[in-house]
């Protein structure tokens, strides 16, 4: 294990949105393919790692209309387990050893999600990805990560977006838009800052985990923000 690391086991948000690439719906084969590449640095270094990852890419549920929410946040989930494949796939070509694990079973595909049997993977060094969120509708796979990450015990929470932490504005739309190196938790959801949903931040915040923003799109990026260096944004405990 890499000795500079400050961060030793942690869980990755990755949105469905990363995956598309230039297309507007789907899996582009160069992204997953560049996000592979991220997770096989890190977890090269010695971090026990794992990931959740978003479906919005393929379907999202919240957004259907004229579709009843459970069914259509169900159809979301569904969609995630789909990227976990994908995604599993890539890492597995680069020899890095990977579970699956589903908040709704489906033996056939892969493993269900089991507490402490990923927790045994992770300590034999295996990247766990959880798919299906947390296996319910109405929940959204930020609040999943965060329930994963308390329940693994980790040290970090790291959310990869397409900017570089967060901003008081869309920085893609509002130039001079100001970014903040460090937040409190209180401060994110009073300001409405949309670095993850209420639910999240509030486990987050009850299990002291910090929740680091940085764009996946930096190549090293996540190598960097394991060991507390790079560009990124801190959401962690007021003082």
């Amino acid at each position: 294990m890499s000795a500079d690391l400050e961060y030793r086991r942690v869980l990755l948000k990755i949105s469905g949105e990363a995956l598309l690439g230039a297309r507007d719906a789907g899996l582009d084969p160069e992204m997953v393919r560049r996000i592979a590449d991220e997770i096989g640095s890190v977890h090269g270094l010695g971090v026990e790692l794992c990931v959740v990852v978003g479906g919005g890419n393929i379907f999202r549920g919240a957004a259907a209309v004229g579709m009843e929410r459970a069914s259509a946040d169900t159809m979301g989930m569904l969609a995630t387990v789909i990227n976990s494949l994908a995604l599993q796939n890539e890492l597995e070509r680069r020899g890095v050893e990977t579970r699956v694990q589903s908040a709704i079973a489906m033996q056939q595909v892969c493993e269900p999600f089991i507490r402490r049997r990923a927790l045994r993977h992770l300590e034999k060094k295996r990247v766990v990805i959880f798919a299906a969120g947390t296996g319910n509708p109405f929940f959204t796979t930020d609040t999943a990560a965060a329930l994963r990450a308390s329940e693994m015990g980790c040290e970090a929470l790291l959310k990869a977006t397409k900017v570089d932490g967060v901003y008081d504005a869309d920085p893609a739309r509002v130039p001079g838009a100001r970014r903040f190196e460090r937040l409190g938790y209180l401060e994110v959801l009073s300001r409405d800052l949309q670095v993850m949903d209420a639910a999240a931040i509030s486990l987050a915040r009850e299990n002291h985990i910090p929740i680091l923003v940085f764009s996946i799109f930096e190549s090293g990026g996540f190598a960097q923000v394991v060991r507390g260096r790079g560009r990124f944004t801190i959401v962690e405990e007021e003082g």
